[in-house]
């Protein structure tokens, strides 16, 4: 979703809709079908945040943060493990048992990392850009989400300039599937 505000802001509340869903899937039963489709509409926010931060909000860590590049890094890191988890959970009936084993290994990742950004990252990021970068870098995020895939696909780039050239096109065919399937819809 896009919610207006700098990166920070609007990635913070990415966070919160994470959750939240989160929060959703686990009050059902194991097996209850709605869980099929809050796991597709928690990856499909997933991907396209995880995408637009690998595209704008690393590069930036990067180029403004002290210690920026081993940051970006670990950061980048943690995201191949959740897109890695997210592939698996695409495969898994809502019935089978290792559903909610893969899960619990996305939200546990999720978590682990966004208190890692919100924690450590933003408000190093904070301290080092001003206002004006902050809220542009937060347009490019809002920008990105919109073209970025909502299909977990490991093996694509993570880093630009591969993934600024690639994402878009990915974005449009996942798009198509997800039009053509229903998928994302609730």
């Amino acid at each position: 979703m896009a919610h207006g505000g700098d990166v920070i802001a609007e990635l913070t509340t990415d966070h919160r809709e994470v959750e939240s869903l989160f929060q959703r899937i686990e009050s059902l039963p194991s097996g209850h079908k709605d869980r099929r489709k809050l796991a597709d509409e928690m990856t499909i926010e997933l991907v396209r945040h995880s995408v637009a931060e690998e595209q704008y909000l690393y590069p930036a860590v990067r180029e403004h943060v002290e210690g920026g590049g081993a940051i970006a890094d670990k950061e980048l890191a943690d995201h191949a493990r959740v897109e890695e988890a997210l592939k698996q959970l695409e495969g898994c009936s809502v019935e089978d048992p290792e559903f909610d084993r893969t899960f619990m290994t996305v939200k546990n990742e999720v978590t682990s990392h966004v208190q890692d950004e919100e924690n450590n990252l933003f408000p190093r990021l904070r301290q080092a850009c001003g206002q004006e970068m902050l809220d542009q870098l937060g347009d490019k995020i809002r920008t990105a989400k919109k073209m970025a895939p909502t299909r977990p696909h490991p093996a694509a780039p993570d880093t630009p300039p591969l993934n600024k050239l690639l994402a878009p096109g990915t974005g449009l065919v996942d798009r198509v599937r997800d039009f053509v399937t229903g998928r994302g819809r609730s």
